[in-house]
């Protein structure tokens, strides 16, 4: 059985890897909002970007109650390559198409991470909190996969269209 002071640690790295992968999430949704032709999708986006500092905000107030005093105010080099390539895919490959790819595929590293939290062991508020965040990132997840999947939406031809 783990000890106290053992699980703390274990429960603040796992929300410190969040609030990580959050910092990554909102600059990715930035990024690809910035490039959408779609403006609802753009709106949709930069919203869903305003989302993600709130949800980590509350992690570090949740934090700073337990004393916690640091926290990664910086996202991952992968993610920041993973935006990097976006945005060059993006300008030569597929439009908004691509873009929702990308964004789908950081949403499931989002899912992610917040999977591997909630696996350890978390004081209630903090399991709370998780717990709300992650049902609307899964929420935003199927919103961009349909969002990919739907035609008009990524401003592909519509299959009769495509002559299949």
């Amino acid at each position: 059985m783990p000890q106290p002071r053992a699980e703390a640690l274990q429960s603040e790295t796992a929300v410190q890897s969040v609030i990580e992968i959050l910092v990554d999430s909102q600059e990715g949704l930035v990024t690809v909002g910035e490039r959408l032709q779609d403006q609802t999708l753009k709106r949709y986006f930069f919203a869903e970007s305003l989302l993600r500092a709130e949800f980590i905000s509350q992690l570090e107030t949740a934090l700073c109650q337990r004393g916690v005093s640091r926290f990664r105010e910086r996202g991952s080099t992968a993610a920041a390559l993973h935006r990097t390539w976006a945005r060059i895919k993006s300008r030569f490959v597929g439009g908004d198409d691509t873009l929702l790819i990308t964004a789908e595929q950081g949403e499931d590293a989002v899912n992610e991470i917040y999977s591997r939290a909630m696996e350890t062991h978390l004081p209630t508020d903090i399991r709370e909190i998780l717990t709300a965040q992650v049902a609307h990132i899964q929420l935003t997840h199927d919103f961009v996969k349909a969002a990919r999947d739907d035609p008009k939406a990524a401003g592909k031809p519509a299959r009769d269209e495509q002559g299949a």
